[in-house]
């Protein structure tokens, strides 16, 4: 593969990485937050953001840790007869079925700043006592969206190497799946 395309795999499955990690330290947030709120809940002080505030954090966990579940391979897939094919089989379905994963993806996306672009415009909030802004939590969702699809190319290119028989080398000495 040519030089370029291993650089952009390289740095896309390390960006992947580092905001995967970051998302897998938001369950700690959430925890924190849950615990706040059950504390000051048996104290009678009621703090109204908090739930909300931990369904925030859980969409933020759920939309950043996307690129990372993509890239490890992660994700929900039957395996009744994926199991038994040969590598380049499963490089094979992979590469028809990464395609339906970006479709959705960029599907996705489109919603997702049609919906970004509403908020913006009429100052959308939630409806509740705390009345948080949306723009942030939907700005979040359109940047990871564009992070999960430049991912799943980064899935493609490596998915196109393995049938090709010509391995995609991203380190000295490390090979892609």
């Amino acid at each position: 593969m040519p030089k370029a395309i291993q650089i952009y795999v390289r740095w896309m499955d390390r960006i992947s990485n580092l905001v995967g990690i970051f998302a897998m330290y938001l369950i700690f947030a959430m925890v924190g937050i849950l615990l706040l709120d059950a504390v000051t809940s048996g104290l009678k002080i009621y703090l109204h953001w908090c739930i909300e505030l931990a369904q925030f954090v859980l969409a933020a966990y759920y939309f950043m840790g996307g690129a990372k579940t993509i890239k490890d391979g992660d994700h929900v897939r039957m395996d009744l007869l994926y199991d038994r094919l040969s590598v380049r089989g499963k490089a094979g379905v992979d590469l028809v079925t990464i395609f339906c994963l970006l479709f959705y993806l960029v599907i996705m996306l489109i919603g997702g700043i049609s919906s970004l672009e509403y908020a913006i415009q009429t100052g959308e909030r939630r409806f509740s006592m705390w009345n948080p802004s949306l723009i942030p939590i939907k700005a979040l969702m359109v940047a990871c969206l564009g992070l999960m699809i430049l991912q799943v190319i980064s899935e493609i290119f490596k998915h196109i190497s393995v049938l090709r028989g010509i391995p995609l080398t991203l380190n000295a000495g490390e090979e892609s799946q």
